[in-house]
């Protein structure tokens, strides 16, 4: 994995948006050495309309960001921080959370936020532990009151209210609407309602799907050997419409371009079962714990949007697949020089 690591000095790491959302930099990474543009291009996202091809399918993942960082107390007055992953499937009332420090949170302990008390019915790996609701509780509402966007550690803490609003509309896609994620599908955050407009007057096509994106998604491979690496699966959905849009761009030969990892994985675990040259997608609701590191086939994607990741993480290794490893790290190392903002707040890539 030390082949995945670059220097990134901490100023590079944004820790806010910019001012609008289409205006964030955008770098062109072309992985075809034929295709005549080797060196990458330094553009605006609000130029995309002109970058991707008439009749290409964008497709992106409306998933919304609970706010789920929440601060709680134990019986003793001790502070200790939540971050709610996902209600357990079997009782909705029930969810998983991380909680920090989790080793003075044992089964039987009740945690109180204001007046509301979560009583801690099982200690799970990883730090995470069961805990339940009221049934009368409406979780997604109750975070919505109580807690906060859980924004990546790379960006530093402002509890300022007008932080807080800040986030709460800009750690956010214009077009999410399904909630469940706990991080952000970061390379869609650079979208506006207009750009979507112009994209399609230019004759290039939208879908939507949903991947839940979990805690997981910051998680550093630690295993030397790529292939040593286990994913943490996550639920995703598409529907019907997507996967016939989908089929049809393959079978017409027009490009799928991808917005996000998370987009690329939930189309390619939904190819992995498919039979044929040309996979045929259907309605699919499943969990993807797919791998992409280089050397993987993709079968459906034809290009990415994305954002510059963390070094020794499974997107930039995604990344590397697409457009391979020396490339890609020269992008980055390119980046630097050239001022970009990194991370999640940060600038975005189109490889191609």
């Amino acid at each position: 994995m030390r082949d995945f690591d670059y220097e990134l000095p901490a100023e590079f790491i944004a820790q806010e948006p910019e001012k609008q959302r289409d205006a964030s930099r955008l770098m062109v990474v072309r992985h075809r050495v034929d295709s005549g543009h080797v060196a990458p291009e330094h553009r605006l996202f609000a130029e995309l309309p002109g970058l991707l091809r008439r009749g290409d399918l964008l497709v992106m993942n409306d998933t919304r960001v609970l706010a789920a960082r929440v601060a709680a107390h134990r019986s003793t007055g001790g502070a200790v921080e939540l971050l709610f992953v996902a209600p357990e499937a079997a009782n909705r009332s029930e969810w998983r959370a991380l909680v920090r420090p989790a080793k003075r949170v044992r089964v039987g302990d009740v945690l109180t936020v204001g007046s509301d008390r979560l009583a801690v019915v099982a200690e799970l790996a990883g730090g995470q532990r069961r805990l339940a609701f009221d049934p009368s509780v409406n979780v997604h509402a109750w975070l919505e009151e109580h807690g906060r966007m859980p924004l990546p550690p790379y960006i530093h803490p402002d509890d300022g209210e007008a932080r807080r609003t800040l986030d709460r509309e800009r750690y956010q896609t214009v077009y999410a609407r399904v909630p469940g994620a706990v991080a952000a599908p970061t390379a869609g955050l650079h979208f506006t309602p207009d750009l979507l407009d112009r994209l399609h007057g230019a004759g290039i096509e939208t879908a939507l799907l949903t991947l839940d994106v979990g805690p997981g998604t910051f998680r550093p491979v630690t295993a030397e050997r790529v292939e040593d690496h286990t994913m943490d699966a996550e639920s995703y959905r598409i529907p019907a419409a997507t996967a016939d849009a989908v089929n049809r761009t393959l079978r017409e030969g027009r490009r799928v371009v991808a917005v996000g990892t998370t987009s690329v994985r939930a189309l390619e675990d939904a190819a992995a079962g498919t039979a044929g040259a040309l996979p045929q997608l259907v309605a699919t609701a499943d969990r993807a714990d797919i791998f992409i590191s280089p050397g993987y086939r993709f079968r459906v994607v034809g290009a990415m949007i994305t954002n510059l990741h963390l070094p020794r993480s499974t997107p930039i290794l995604l990344a590397a697949a697409m457009v391979g490893r020396e490339r890609l790290l020269a992008a980055y190392a390119e980046a630097i020089d050239s001022g970009y903002r990194f991370y999640s707040y940060g600038d975005a890539m189109l490889l191609q």
